[in-house]
């Protein structure tokens, strides 16, 4: 049997194809058709079968990274959407935090809310705090408001009422009445989308989860129509922010879930690649075509984040803590008003990509600057599938950068990626040194088609002394789904105090969690003994605004556990803690876990001592250097190299600059090391 997966990124939709009765893998890539992201996924997989004569019975797997519903996002491509909400409260969209985007750059404003005002309509109702019903559902203003937004034209509503985490009861019956008049409308609704403290947060990420809802489901359509033409039988998951995979149906439910797919896909299989290779301390630096996403792993587990802003709104759900910026192979390379050199955050894309990929693009980027050096290929990437033309690049820097500033062709590429290089290293030391971490106690873990072109010198600038380079790193997202398990995150909301009365509480709530997760695997055909219960609380000294996240154990959750575990939890997060003062739950989190077989891979490396395929001319900063090129299916494990050398393979180009020494380990990962 095989397992096939596959990420659709922005510029490029990347497969990793796994033979589970031999272990080996197989890694494609091909441009990405961003009208319709299925057409590159159907002619991926078509090449797939076709030229490992793979019948479609043989497909035992499909996993699913997407950017789909980000980008819904970032380039306001929803659907019209509507919202009903309690009497009063119209316009926590709009008023949101009452925090300025830039505390002094006035030209920054808030993001339009994606609901406009005229459609969003109050009703009255209201539940307190305590989830007590103050006043009852009035269902005429519901049916009201449900055909005013029918003749607004929307396709998706949000129904997000007061204190609705507590007690769904107006919710669930507001749903039934909307149901019954408009049975095509996409309903969201916050108490399953979000059943969290913190009104504006959970009225965001519903409005979002209806914003993409209907957009997300076509899209699903037309996946799951052109798996089917391919004569695919086999139900694809699709992998979602927590770094877990879901089933289409959940995905429909709750698309605002996927919003950050591929980057937690390449995440998971980092922590994954590298355990294996034993390390367990890692920052992962995805550099793509359009963004370098980074992450940190500590101890061989993912940094996860209760949520973060998406084209700046809010949207609250747990994930993979992932730091994105717009930095990577497309990124353009620009001169300010004043005349200073910028790379980013705007991006070539796939259409019409850098300039040398002779598709109709002008603007130079970080991509063309690397190839005007020859530290990519000059003539063709992709093994060969994909000619290049370095003569428009060299003309293109020389126009719009090198001419501006005085500067040869060669010295203002090299300054494009020196500020490319210095954008990653700031996207990393936020995620480590600001947050207290010892750079020097980590490996960076570069992947992306970009990543291990870079690799070696963001880690200079940051201090790291080790860089470990997976088999075809311009696919790890693909194959870090297939090293992902079946997941469902649930929480209960509440503010609970952390004594003997409050505990009793939380311990319901994890019942309830414990018997909705089981019910949800259950239905995912997960066996009993394959199941996994992962437990967080998000709780705070009493004064505080903000929580600190308590992992425990499934036969430590008994209140003394819980109150020594958050007071470690607050002296990492913040340096401290407070014996005596009083902690008060806010969120009780659930993952439920369900363990995929995944048979692991196995390596096939080459033997002998390494030849070079080539020798050419590169630009380091010392300037012009032969400098020798390889094949990475031609090293064997135990491979020594001194570097300048250049590791080619289909997906990505390792650079590795003089003084620094590149060896291969027993998994086939390239470890580059400081040769001081």
């Amino acid at each position: 049997m095989y397992r096939i997966g596959f990420d659709v990124g922005d510029t490029f939709t990347d497969f990793t194809l796994h033979d589970t009765a031999t272990g080996t893998l197989r890694h494609f890539k091909l441009v990405s058709t961003p009208a319709d992201p299925s057409e590159a996924i159907a002619a991926g997989l078509r090449t797939l079968l076709e030229t490992l004569h793979i019948a479609p019975g043989q497909i035992g797997f499909i996993g699913h990274g997407t950017t789909v519903a980000t980008n819904m996002v970032i380039e306001r491509r929803g659907v019209a959407t509507g919202l009903i909400t309690t009497r009063g409260f119209r316009d926590v969209l709009e008023i949101g935090r009452q925090v300025r985007p830039h505390l002094y750059d006035y030209t920054v404003r808030t993001p339009v809310p994606l609901v406009p005002r005229a459609l969003r309509h109050e009703v009255s109702e209201r539940i307190d705090a305590a989830g007590a019903v103050l006043h009852p559902l009035d269902e005429s203003e519901v049916a009201a408001a449900a055909d005013a937004l029918a003749a607004q034209g929307v396709e998706a509503i949000a129904i997000c009422f007061l204190h609705s985490y507590l007690n769904d009861a107006h919710e669930r019956r507001a749903t039934e009445i909307v149901r019954a008049r408009l049975p095509d409308v996409y309903l969201s609704t916050s108490s399953s989308v979000l059943p969290e403290f913190r009104e504006f947060e959970r009225f965001s990420t519903t409005a979002i989860n209806g914003y993409i809802g209907p957009r997300m489901e076509r899209y699903l359509d037309r996946l799951l129509g052109r798996l089917a033409g391919l004569g695919l039988t086999v139900q694809p998951y699709t992998i979602h922010s927590n770094g877990g995979l879901m089933s289409v149906d959940t995905i429909r439910e709750h698309p605002v879930r996927c919003c950050l797919s591929g980057p937690a896909a390449g995440v998971v299989g980092a922590a994954e690649v590298a355990r294996e290779a034993g390390h367990a301390n890692l920052i992962t630096f995805d550099a793509g075509g359009t963004s370098t996403d980074v992450s940190l792993i500590e101890d061989g587990l993912p940094a996860f984040a209760s949520g973060r802003t998406i084209a700046d709104y809010p949207v609250r759900s747990p994930m993979v803590d992932v730091h994105v910026i717009g930095a990577g192979g497309g990124s353009i390379a620009w001169l300010d008003d004043a005349g200073a050199l910028k790379v980013g955050p705007r991006s070539a894309g796939a259409d019409p990509g850098p300039v040398a990929y002779a598709k109709g693009g002008a603007e130079p980027t970080l991509t063309d600057a690397n190839i005007v050096l020859h530290r990519l290929d000059p003539t063709a990437l992709l093994g060969g599938a994909m000619p290049v033309d370095e003569n428009t690049a060299r003309q293109a820097i020389a126009r719009r950068i090198a001419a501006p500033m005085g500067l040869s062709v060669e010295q203002a590429a090299l300054g494009i990626i020196r500020i490319a290089v210095a954008n990653m290293s700031r996207a990393i030391r936020s995620v480590s040194t600001e947050k207290g971490h010892d750079v020097r106690a980590f490996t960076l873990f570069p992947y992306g088609g970009a990543g291990p072109l870079h690799a070696a010198a963001v880690a200079a600038e940051c201090g790291i002394g080790r860089v470990l380079v997976p088999v075809e790193p311009g696919t790890m997202c693909a194959r870090g789904i297939l090293l992902s398990d079946v997941s469902l995150d649930l929480v209960r909301s509440g503010i609970i105090p952390a004594n003997p009365a409050g505990w009793s509480r939380i311990a319901q709530h994890y019942a309830t969690m414990l018997a909705r997760g089981g019910a949800w695997l259950d239905g995912e055909h997960i066996a009993a003994g394959r199941r996994r219960f992962e437990h967080v609380i998000e709780a705070r000294y009493q004064g505080q605004n903000h929580e600190v996240q308590v992992r425990l154990a499934a036969d430590r959750m008994q209140l003394g556990d819980f109150l020594a575990a958050f007071a470690e939890a607050h002296r990492r997060e913040y340096g401290y803690d407070v014996p005596g003062r009083g902690i008060e739950v806010v969120n009780c989190r659930l993952k439920a876990v369900g363990l995929i077989d995944r048979p692991a891979p196995h390596f096939i490396g080459a033997t002998g001592a390494p030849r070079a395929k080539a020798t050419r001319q590169v630009h380091f900063d010392e300037g012009w250097i032969a400098t020798p090129v390889f094949e990475r299916a031609g090293l064997a494990i135990g491979t020594r190299l001194s570097g300048p050398a250049i590791i080619d393979e289909m997906s990505a180009t390792t650079l590795v600059p003089p003084g620094c020494v590149l060896r291969v380990d027993r998994s086939g990962n390239l470890l580059l090391e400081n040769g001081a």
